[in-house]
């Protein structure tokens, strides 16, 4: 039976994740930042750790935990624990831009380094990253989390290189539009960072809070399980794939990002940011 990490298991595709790794027949960790989270995903039979991301000691104490609990046997860790920093980058301080990188990519790469001594000691294993769309396409407004998504992509695909001569395989999952709790997370990070008042953009942000407040999915969006999917076969693949697009629109902007004259791509991303808004 083989140990998983999860992170950010609280709802959404961590909790996906891990209800269907673990029935599955997987060994699974769920961590959670909060302490009611990790109690309820106690009371539902799993193995479960406090875990925030955005605290080196947290993520350092979770690590030991995990390794005296599992006698230092790990198969693969998915990192998953974000959220969406919304707001036009001139809007937001140094202040959030830290916060959303501490959270969305320094403690995902501390998380790794703890473990990857535990992956190399039997040589095998899988490093999995849940990225985004907005992880090689950009789109106005959302100029944090596209920037830290952008870092996971360029840390995933320099690890892949650098754990080349291993049997640890790394591998980037890139949703689109998936069913979650991320629009309402994105709407109070913006209320938090943002002075919409006094910002250029306070119109457009009229738009974008509607957006955000609007009840119902978003086109083309599809439940968890297509993200669970795409995680069982990067874990189970004999030769996983490097890269896992996840919903239409994400097989459709790798392709135009390649495709198209940069020029032609921003016209099309700022009528779509344009009409979301409205």
């Amino acid at each position: 039976m083989r140990n998983v990490l999860i992170t950010g298991c609280s709802s959404g595709i961590g909790y996906c994740v891990a209800k269907g790794l673990k029935a599955r027949g997987y060994q699974v960790y769920a961590s959670a930042r909060k302490s009611e989270d990790v109690e309820r995903l106690e009371a539902e039979g799993f193995r479960t750790l406090l875990l925030d991301l955005a605290d080196p000691e947290s993520v350092q104490d979770a690590v030991y935990e995990l390794m005296l609990r599992t006698n230092s046997e790990l198969y693969a860790v998915f990192h998953n624990g974000a959220y969406g920093q919304a707001g036009a980058l001139e809007d937001l301080s140094r202040e959030a831009l830290e916060q959303q990188f501490a959270t969305n990519v320094f403690g995902w790469h501390q998380l790794t380094t703890m473990l990857l001594p535990i992956l190399r000691q039997r040589n095998e294993g899988r490093i999995i990253y849940n990225s985004s769309l907005l992880g090689y396409v950009a789109l106005p407004f959302r100029g944090a989390y596209n920037a830290s998504k952008y870092a996971i992509e360029g840390m995933a695909d320099t690890l892949r290189l650098e754990l080349a001569d291993t049997d640890i395989k790394v591998c980037l999952i890139e949703p689109g539009p998936i069913e979650s709790r991320f629009r309402a997370n994105a709407l109070q990070s913006l209320k938090q960072h943002v002075n919409i008042d006094q910002s250029v953009h306070r119109l457009k942000y009229q738009g974008a809070i509607k957006r955000l407040e609007k009840e119902g999915a978003a086109s083309f969006t599809l439940p968890p399980e297509a993200v669970l999917a795409k995680v069982i076969d990067a874990l189970e693949s004999h030769y996983p794939k490097a890269r896992y697009p996840v919903t239409i629109p994400a097989y459709l902007f790798w392709i135009l990002r390649r495709l198209l004259p940069t020029r032609w791509l921003d016209k099309i991303l700022l009528r779509i940011a344009s009409k979301e808004n409205q």
